[in-house]
């Protein structure tokens, strides 16, 4: 199972951007990483534009380039709108669903309940981060899991409102339909994505 192991406030200080959900405890974000510091008004080329889409969308995931990609393929490939087929098959994998839902404060937090084997979906459990949900699927967590202090926390928020695609009350979040690009409220240039992966 790849994953990112390494500094992450380096990652979002390089796209100007919370990429990992921190919040305060993010520190410098206006100022890129590297020892010297800024280096001045360097113009960015389109390429190097949508590169930087591109690497914003998948470290916020926590996707390898390999699955980014396949993603992108697919969408590609798929009929109907380029875009929303992207977002559907990034929102829909079951580390983001639990993100989403609230019972996790972060993506990465959301991942390791998966591998722990602390969700089930439709009163199976299952360990694979990169599952894809679909309409009607029941999310729910384990006894063990609800027992966390954190995310007893989390499920006790009753303000915090998952979007339209998800419904959830309690300890359970069910699949409303298949999300679109519209219920992705973070700030991306989509299009920069798309034709990067199309040259």
């Amino acid at each position: 199972m790849a994953r990112y192991t390494g500094p992450k406030d380096r990652l979002s200080r390089r796209e100007g951007f919370d990429l990992f959900g921190k919040g305060v405890k993010l520190t410098r974000l206006n100022v890129p990483p590297g020892m010297h510091g800024p280096k001045g008004n360097v113009r960015t080329s389109q390429y190097g534009k949508q590169l930087r889409e591109k690497q914003k969308v998948k470290r916020m995931y926590g996707l390898t380039e390999k699955q980014f990609r396949k993603y992108a393929d697919l969408a590609l490939r798929s009929r109907g709108n380029t875009i929303n087929k992207l977002f559907e098959l990034l929102e829909t994998r079951l580390d983001n669903t639990i993100y989403r839902l609230g019972f996790s404060a972060t993506r990465a937090q959301a991942r390791q309940m998966v591998g722990h084997r602390h969700v089930l979906v439709n009163s199976k459990k299952v360990n694979i981060p990169s599952y894809q949900v679909k309409p009607e699927d029941t999310i729910t967590l384990s006894e063990k899991a609800m027992k966390f202090p954190k995310v007893a926390q989390l499920v006790g928020e009753a303000e915090l409102a998952p979007p339209s695609w998800l419904k959830r009350k309690g300890g359970a979040g069910k699949i409303a339909r298949n999300p679109v690009r519209e219920d992705v409220t973070e700030p991306i240039e989509d299009q920069d994505i798309i034709e990067f992966y199309s040259r």
